[in-house]
This record gives structure tokens, sequence and C-alpha cells, in this order.
């Protein structure tokens, strides 16, 4: 069954690939849907009120058939009466004084269906049935029994049915019951209706004489209407889709305009503007956006200006700033140089000096840098390079740093090439930012710097168990001179402008820096770049909420209860001699240092390099809320 589903998913996508241009069509087309709704309505409706016509129609045919019936029927019950009751007199023969002479009952009924038969015409047919005779008798005077079945105009008696002869042997007035009327001349039956009566023959015997009008005349009046109602039906259908098609059309054709229009708004021709004739809603509707796009022309016009005007200011500055910074740092360097001659407040001043000139060439960098992102002026030297060795070069360089604040820098993932076209550079420096952040964050705990590559894509992830991030902050982290603490110091002289800078450095790779978080289980900042350079992210090789976050070891525990799988202890990880690098344990002095990152449970599975498809393009992230306090053995 497993082996089938496959083969069933690709049947279903092979009969859904000529019905995906219709169905794109139908759900961008306002238009089609609008003249479709409105012709499935029309539809309904002509059949709704075809069915209550016909129906009217059909009940006032019957009934005039039927008063009509009634009334012919009367009038032949009336008339036979009246022959038979002169045919008793002629018998009787008291006039005379002759013994009465019994009139023959066949050649009598023969007449009488021969002369109601004659003013028929094709209206109606006459059946004779007499009680006790056999159905099939004979028409004339010869047949076996002289007051046997009747019928006129190759109509044959079977067509009265048999509830009605029953019915008209016990009642003695006229009964009426549809029928239908078969014939010996090879016609198919017909429905008609039959009205008889119990009646006496000159001998004073009963019959039934039978009145059976067909619907012939009705039919072909019903069938007219059906036809006029069907041909009527397809022209108001069709007329009121048309009605619809001319109706929607002058309101979606202004709707696409302004869809159009609003699209090269977007792409930055500003200049568009719809044209508007008349005074209606729609007319109305077109002033109303050009009046807008007008404003936002303007709007946007006067940030560009300002924007350009700013950018403007700060490359300005930063450069004018230069020449007197280059002065001042030549005058500390000398200072500080002979700081050693001089009373140790005067010392301390220089080195304080030397320290904040530091900084400032730092900031000016910085300003610099994001002028030209800002501008649109930065240029990307991509080559392959290997990220193993950029990271490697970075965690180098933070190791004093490492060391005065009690951390570790863990790499992992770097025993196999991790190969991209990137500019190593920017890739350093995004890669600088991380780590320095991870370790001034960390609380003295280890910092896990994290590689992989799977699907045309590599990822650099810093993991860090210090203070995390709040909910909101992972998404404000990247701007500019943001900080989660306002009132934390900048240790390491930071200018509040590298996490904007490392994002930028990120989007000009066409890749992506994401940041995940949560209060007091530290954070993890992400970096994807696309493997070829121009190539396009479809997801990430290494998730963004890291395995051991607590939501994770949640639900790992929760499976382990489940399953009752025994675990086994699983060796933590620290870097040997307080050192930088691989897994271990590490000794200080000669006594075990204790692990300062939490160990992954031994229940969850090695899940290989797999690119994420749930990773979102840009520095949006994921912040999990801090529900309860955090434990001791949770850090």
């Amino acid at each position: 069954m497993r082996g089938l589903q496959p083969v069933i998913r690709s049947c279903v996508r092979w009969a859904r690939r000529p019905l995906q241009p219709a169905a794109r069509l139908w759900r961008r087309n306002l238009q089609l849907r609008v003249v479709a709704f409105t012709l499935l309505m029309s539809v309904g409706v002509v059949l709704l009120l075809g069915f209550v016509v016909i129906g009217q129609v059909k009940n006032g045919l019957l009934d005039a058939k039927e008063k009509a019936a009634e009334n012919q029927a009367a009038g032949g019950f009336s008339i036979a009466q009246n022959l038979a009751a002169q045919g008793s007199q002629a018998q009787d023969g008291s006039a005379s004084g002759a013994s009465p002479t019994p009139v023959d009952p066949g050649s009598w009924l023969n007449n009488l269906v021969s002369q109601f038969a004659s003013g028929g015409n094709g209206v109606y047919g006459i059946v004779t049935l007499s009680p006790g005779a056999d159905a099939g008798g004979g028409l004339g005077e010869g047949s076996a029994d002289a007051r046997g079945s009747r019928g006129s105009s190759h109509v044959l008696p079977s067509s009265v049915p048999k509830s009605l002869s029953d019915a008209v042997e016990t009642h003695t007035g006229a009964l009426k019951q549809y029928t239908m009327l078969m014939t010996d001349d090879g016609n198919p039956p017909r429905p008609a209706l039959a009205v008889g009566k119990r009646l006496t023959d000159p001998n004073g015997n009963t019959y039934q004489l039978y009145y059976l009008f067909p619907f012939d005349q009705e039919e072909k009046t019903l069938g007219l209407v059906k036809g006029t109602l069907a041909t009527a039906g397809i022209f108001v259908v069709v007329l009121l889709g048309a009605i619809a098609w001319l109706v929607t059309r002058q309101v979606v054709t202004p709707v696409r305009m302004a869809a159009g229009i609003a699209e090269r708004l977007a792409a930055g021709r500003l200049q568009e503007r719809m044209q508007v004739s008349g005074e209606d809603d729609i007319a109305r509707l077109g002033e109303s956006f050009n009046k807008m796009a007008q404003n936002l022309q303007v709007k946007i016009q006067q940030l560009e200006d300002l924007s350009r005007m700013q950018r403007r200011f700060v490359s300005d500055v930063s450069h004018e700033l230069r020449t007197p910074l280059t002065t001042v740092r030549m005058a500390a360097d000398v200072i500080h140089d002979g700081r050693d001659d001089f009373d140790p407040v005067t010392a301390r001043s220089a080195e304080l000096l030397q320290n904040q000139l530091d900084r400032f060439e730092s900031l000016l960098s910085d300003l610099l840098e994001i002028s030209r992102f800002d501008a649109g002026a930065a240029e990307l030297s991509a080559e392959p390079i290997d990220l193993r060795d950029v990271v490697r070069h970075v965690v180098d360089a933070a190791e004093p740093l490492a060391e005065r604040k009690g951390s570790r820098v863990v790499i992992r993932g770097d025993a196999q090439p991790v190969i991209a076209e990137a500019d190593s550079r920017r890739v350093e420096r995004v890669l600088r930012n991380l780590v320095v952040n991870a370790i001034e964050h960390g609380d003295g705990r280890d910092v896990v710097v994290r590689l992989a590559t799977a699907d045309g894509a590599v990822a650099v992830a810093v993991r860090d168990y210090g203070v995390g991030l709040k909910p909101g902050e992972a998404t404000r982290v990247f701007n500019r001179f943001w900080r989660a603490d306002p009132a934390r110091a900048r240790t390491t002289g930071g200018t509040g402008l590298g996490l904007s800078i490392a994002v930028e450095d990120a989007r000009l790779h066409g890749g992506w820096l994401q940041a995940w978080g949560e209060p007091g289980g530290g954070s993890q900042f992400r970096m994807t770049l696309p493997r070829t350079a121009g190539d396009s992210l479809r997801g990430s090789p290494i998730a963004l909420e890291p395995e051991d976050s607590r939501r994770n070891r949640g639900l790992i525990a929760s499976a382990a209860q489940a399953s009752a799988t025994p675990t086994v202890p699983v060796p933590r990880v620290g870097g040997a001699g307080g050192a930088i690098g691989s897994e271990g344990h590490g000794r200080d002095g000669g006594r075990l240092r204790p692990p300062l990152i939490p160990p992954m449970p031994s229940v969850a599975p090695a899940r290989p390099a797999t690119a994420d498809p749930a990773a979102l393009p840009g520095n949006g992230a994921r912040v999990v809320e801090r529900k309860e306090a955090v434990r001791e053995d949770d850090v």
C-alpha cells in the first residue's frame, strides 16, 4: 500500500497539471467569476421558474380537460339512457297489444358504440363493458357473447383499468380515472382520461359505458410551452451573462487599470496616473487614487531628498572628521608614547584618550560603511573560500576577550570543507560581530559556533547561553544603535552599528542573517549564504531554533518518557585547558573544569544537515517567551 502512494500522488499531479491554467485564470479574473456566478444563478432561476410555469400550465390543462370530459361524458350517458328507454318502450308493444319483442343486446351495443364514436372524430373513444362478460369478446352480432366488451376506432377495451370498472359496478354515478389508451393499430399507448358509468340496455341488463379522452392536444400544448420556456430561458441566461459581463467590465476595467498603475508606482514610476472621465463613483475613485499617488510622490521625493541629505551629511562629516582625527591621533600617539614620564593621573588620561580615539576611528569607519550601503555603492568581491578558515581566524582573534570573560568558544561541524563563493572580508566582519557579541552577552558561559552545508546553501550559527532575547527583540536587534539593555555598558568598545552592517553584508551576498532567543536561555544568530554567488536561497542547513532550547528539550524529554527508552550519558562539551577549540572536557590547574554548555538529551536523534524549508528571508525570527523560572540544571 505504501508503494502505491507515490504512484497515486504522481497520477493526481499529472491529472491536475492541465487544470492549473484554468484554476489560475479563475483565481485572478474577477470578471470571469462574476459572469460565471451570474450565469449559474440565472440558470437556477430560469429552471425554477420553468418548473413553476410548466406545473401551472399542466394543472390548468388537466383541469380544463377534466371539466370538458365530464360534460361530454354526461351528455353521452344521458343520450345512452334515453336510447335504452326508447328501445324498452318499442319492445313493450303496449299500444298494439302484441307480445313484447326482446331487443338483441349485441346489435344494440354495436349501434350505440358506432353512433357515439362517429361524433368523437378522434377526440375520444368509446368502450362498453358488461358484468361477467368476456373482456376480449367480439364486436358484432355473431359473437359468442352478444354482451361482450366493445371498443371504437381501434380502441381496445383493456384500456379501461380494472379498478375503475370495479368501482363503476358498485356506484351509480359517473367515475373518472387516468389511464393509458391502447389501440390495435400498432401505435404506442397514450395517456388518457377514462370517464365511465353503469347503465341499462333496453332489456334491463346493466352494462358499463366509458369515454376515453386522450391527452394528445394537451401534450402538444405542454410541449409548445416547454419549448418556448426553454428558448426564452436560454435567451435570458445568455442576455444576463452579457449584461453581467458588460457591467462588471465597467467596474473591473478601472480596477485593473488602478492595479497596473499601482504596480508601476511600486516599481518607482511615480508619475503614473489614472485616466478619469465622468463624475460617478469610479471617477471619484480614480481622482482619489491620483491624489494619493501625487501625495505619495511628493512625500517619497521629500523622504528621498532628506535621506540623500542625511547620507551626504554623514559621508561628508565622516570624511571631514578624518583630517582633524588624524591630527589628534598623531598628537595622542606622542602623548601615549611618553606616558611613562607623566604622573599616574596624566598617564591614565593618555591611555583613555588612546582608547576613545580607537573607538572614534571605528565609529567613523562604520558610519562610512553604512553610508555606502545606503547609497547602494557597496561592492561584493566574491571568490571561493572555506568558511572554516574564516571561523578559525575570528575565533583566534576573540580568544583574549573570551579568556577575560571566562568563556570558551567551541567549533562544531568543521570536519568537512564548507566552501562558498563569498567576500571573505565581509563574512569575517559578520562573524566577528556575532562571536564578540555572544562572548560579551554570554555571562561567562561557552559559545558554540556551528557550520553546515546542504542543498546549495552554507550556514554559520553562533550560540550563546547568556541573558537571551525577550519577545520581539529578535527583529529589533539589527537596528542601528539598538541595545537590549540601555543600561548595559559596551565593554568591548562597540559602536552599535555592528549588527546593522552585518545584516547588510549578508543581504549583499543574497543571504540571510536571523536571530533567535529566549529569556535566560541564550540566543542564536544564524548566517545563511548561497553556495554559489547569485543563487537564491530556499532554506538553511541549520535550524534557527537550536536543539537544546527549552522547548525542544521538553519535547524530547516527553518523547523519551513515552517510549521509556533508557538514556546513555553523553560527555559534555568544553575546551581543553580553557583553550578555544573542538569538543571535549577541559581542565584548569589539574582540576576538571565544569561544563558550561547544557548537555543534549541522549534520546535526541542525529539530524542530517538538510535545508530548513520553514526558514524565512530577512532578519525576522521567533522568540520563545519565558513562562517559568529557569532552573539551575537548564543552564
